[in-house]
Order: C-alpha cells, then sequence, then structure tokens
C-alpha cells in the first residue's frame, strides 16, 4: 500500500479561545480530487489554511510527500493555493501573472514565457498571453489563476471556493473545466466549497465537516447514498428524517419503530438505541402505487417545478412534526393541499446513528 501524499494527524486549532479544528485526521491520495464541504464555521477554510502554510496548528502534523511540512513556510512546501478573489497582478499582462511564481525561483525569463504558454493553453486561454485582467471576463481570470497555481508543478493544488463569484451558468462550465484539467495534470486538488452539488460534480473524495470536525468522508456517491451521520445526511443533500428507537434485535436485524411505522432495517445495536432514519427525495414514491414501505399520508404543502423534475414538501398527517421532501417526475399533477399516500422501499431507508 502506498503511501498518502497529504496525511493530516490529530490536528486542533484555536483561535483564542475558540476552538475551530477538533483533532482532525485525513490522508489525501495521490491524483485525488478531495472536497472538503461543510456549512460557515465548520473549520474547513482553517484546515485548507493550514495545509497551505497560512496558519500553523496549535496541535497535531501536516506530513506532504512523507516529509513534515507543519511549520514550512507557504513559499516552501510543495502546494500552492487558488484563492477566491483569483489575486492577480492588475498592472502586469496575463503571461506576467502567470510565470510570477517561476520568477519567484528564479527561472530565466525564456523558459518562464514558455512554460506560462503552455499552462495558458492548458486552461484554454493560450491567445491571452499579452492582455491584462481587466480584460477578461471571471471565468477567465480564474482559469489565469489555476494556471498561475499550475505553473510551479505542485504536489498539491489548494482551491479555496475558487468558483464562488461567478454566476451559475459559469460555474456549472468551470466546474467540468476543473475536473478535466485535474485528470490532464494529474495533480491532487484539495478543493474547499459549501455547495453540496459542487462537491458531487467534482470529487472523487468528499470530506463532509462540521463544527470543526470530520462527521464523514469518502466516494462521493457513498457519502451521499449512505451518510455516516445525520448532519452528513441532512447537508449532503436533502433527506425525509425520522426519529425512532431500536425496540428489538434479532439474527443481525433490528426494529426501528419510527414517527412513520416500525421499520426492519439490516443493524446490532442494542434495544433502546435512539437512530434516525432517513429517505432520499427521488426514492420516495407519491400515491397509491408505492414501495414495499409504507409511511402513511402527507398533506402537500408546496410545489415546486425545477426543470427536470418537481420538488414535493409535505407534512405527515399521522405526524405534523415529519416533513416529507420528495422529487417526482416534471409531468406528475400533484398540487398543494393533495392527500397523498408515501412510500418506499426497505432498502432505500438509511440507519443513522451519528
Amino acid at each position: 500500500m502506498t503511501a498518502p501524499l497529504v496525511d493530516i494527524r490529530t490536528v486542533t486549532h484555536r483561535f483564542g479561545q475558540q476552538t475551530v479544528l477538533k483533532n482532525v485526521s485525513l490522508k489525501i491520495e495521490p491524483g485525488s480530487y478531495t472536497i472538503l464541504l461543510g456549512p460557515s464555521g465548520s473549520g474547513k477554510t482553517t484546515l485548507l489554511s493550514i495545509l497551505g502554510g497560512f496558519v500553523s496548528p496549535s496541535e497535531g502534523k501536516v506530513l506532504i510527500r512523507g516529509e513534515d511540512c507543519t511549520t514550512v513556510p507557504p513559499a516552501k512546501r510543495p502546494t500552492t493555493t487558488v484563492f477566491q478573489d483569483y489575486a492577480l497582478f492588475p498592472h502586469m499582462s496575463v503571461g506576467g501573472n502567470v510565470g510570477f511564481g517561476l520568477r519567484m525561483q528564479g527561472v530565466d525569463a525564456a523558459t518562464r514565457a514558455a512554460r506560462a504558454r503552455e499552462a495558458l493553453a492548458l486552461v484554454g486561454l493560450a491567445d491571452a498571453f499579452d492582455k491584462k485582467p481587466h480584460q477578461l471576463s471571471g471565468g477567465q481570470r480564474q482559469r489565469v489563476a489555476l494556471a498561475r497555481a499550475l505553473v510551479v508543478e505542485p504536489a498539491v493544488l489548494l482551491l479555496d471556493e475558487p468558483l464562488g463569484a461567478l454566476d451559475l451558468k459559469l460555474r456549472r462550465q468551470m466546474q467540468d473545466e476543473l475536473k478535466a484539467i485535474q485528470k490532464r495534470v494529474g495533480t491532487a486538488f484539495i478543493h474547499v466549497t459549501h455547495d453540496q452539488e459542487e462537491a458531487m460534480a467534482l470529487a472523487d473524495h468528499c470530506v463532509v465537516m462540521n463544527d470543526g470536525r470530520i462527521e464523514d468522508e469518502g466516494p462521493p456517491e457513498r457519502v451521499y447514498a449512505r451518510p455516516a451521520t445525520r448532519f452528513s445526511a441532512t447537508f449532503m443533500g436533502e433527506s425525509t428524517l425520522m426519529s425512532g428507537t431500536v425496540t428489538a434485535v434479532k439474527d443481525g436485524t433490528i426494529t426501528v419503530a419510527a414517527q412513520a411505522g416500525s421499520f426492519s432495517l439490516p443493524g446490532t445495536l442494542p434495544t433502546g438505541t435512539a437512530v434516525a432514519l432517513a429517505v432520499r427525495p427521488e426514492h420516495l414514491v407519491l400515491g397509491p402505487d408505492g414501495g414495499a414501505v409504507r409511511l402513511g399520508t402527507a398533506k402537500v404543502s408546496d410545489v415546486v417545478f425545477q426543470g427536470s423534475f418537481k420538488r414535493v414538501l409535505a407534512a405527515s398527517e399521522q405526524d405534523p412534526a415529519l416533513h416529507v421532501i420528495a422529487r417526482i417526475p416534471a409531468a406528475a399533477t400533484v398540487q398543494p393541499g393533495d392527500i397523498v399516500a408515501v412510500s418506499c422501499e426497505a432498502g432505500d431507508v438509511i440507519l443513522l446513528t451519528g
């Protein structure tokens, strides 16, 4: 088994009396696209700053390529950072901006220019070498910042909410381009965002953070389909959540008494354990011809058309505290005020213990 490219070991960080990272350990593999996902205040940007050398952790270590980089300054470690505001020098040409890091390394002018042109070609801006940043669009400036970071050939590229300043259409276009560029260059990318869709579009390794800790991590498909905790289930997409208690355990199966009825699920939890059950919106069926697991009936409060589907919000008639979120075909004729049967398949019920 190969050693991880980045090995974060029990990192804790405090700003004064406030602890913003709490005993965080994380391994990043070579060539991976890792997303640090979480709400404001979760610690994701602080962790990225520690990786980049802009902040030294209060406790713990950061190893890159097996070397202890915990106290190594940004310019001396094998990382570069792309910031949300791009941080381009307005008085320099695009080529000068891209070659700036090489200039700081003492690379000669001819080699700098050649490598800057190669990096700009990589990001689709081969003709922008002599332009100034103000002559470019927001998406083009983002690509210049990316080229400037990649030209020095870092082992790890750090991206701090790099698409946050772009409009929706351009953000989605840049997601596709970022993923394609990362595959071409093979550099490990570590990307901070609070956007769940962005995380699922880009990551092959998704790290969900909350309150200074890692709640869940793994391939985005697994984190979405089988989240490890209640927080992960609600932050990585939407869910209908039910509170429940384990009432029986037999032969690797538990019985859970929940708001919408009794459920039999794989598990070995002790009787009396409080759990939560989650069902993703696309797995809920509204109407009489539903799945094997019946969740009672619900009164529709809102229907939102979202192009390829409709998002339906409803309240359980058996327990008004149970809020149902379903995704149904765009052609379906559900209206606010309708009373609908709610169901799903047994395999789509997710057991949450955290």
